[in-house]
């Protein structure tokens, strides 16, 4: 892994964002979805009445990882490793007790797996799940990774699933409270 760590303003919110890790834009800008995968997430949020200025402003930005975990050799970022992931938990665990969030919305499959199975992305994208995580029970759902390499979010039926889970975010009253937040 590759320093300095990435984190996001520290934000009192009833929402927690969850990312994968940080990519090499990510630890030059010095904070999270900085580049290409960042505008998209964020225009998936304008959607639902929170453009990025706002979103860093009102939602707790997490990682399972907080530093850049190098180049595949293959193309793309390597996956962060079980060992490393381990490494990291604490911090996620550490926010999850002191935010006590509502609504936590990991991003990407990785995040996902941190807090409950998934197999395929269609098993879990699109609904609300109720889980208990570290003691916590609170709302979670599920988005895809933003990545430009990944057709998941621009074909069917993922473009559904993700429409469907936006409206499930927007209409969540931990939404609305971050969302009434005051302007950044």
């Amino acid at each position: 892994m590759h320093g300095p760590p990435v984190t996001g303003a520290p934000v009192a919110s009833p929402v927690l964002l969850i990312g994968q890790a940080p990519g090499t834009r990510e630890i030059q800008e010095h904070r999270p979805f900085a580049w290409t995968a960042g505008r998209t997430l964020f225009g998936w949020f304008a959607q639902i009445g929170m453009d990025e200025e706002r979103f860093r402003h009102c939602v707790y930005m997490a990682a399972v990882c907080r530093c850049f975990p190098g180049k595949n050799p293959k193309g793309g970022d390597r996956v962060p490793a079980p060992a490393e992931i381990a490494n990291c938990s604490g911090w996620l665990r550490r926010e999850l007790e002191l935010l006590q969030p509502r609504l936590v919305l990991p991003v990407g499959k990785l995040a996902i797996a941190q807090l409950m199975p998934v197999a395929l992305l269609t098993d879990v994208i699109g609904r609300s799940h109720r889980l208990r995580i570290h003691g916590l029970e609170t709302d979670v759902v599920p988005l895809p990774h933003p990545s430009g390499a990944s057709p998941w979010h621009r074909t069917e039926p993922g473009k559904g699933l993700l429409q469907r889970a936006l409206a499930i975010i927007a209409a969540h009253p931990a939404w609305e409270d971050a969302c009434a937040h005051g302007e950044p």
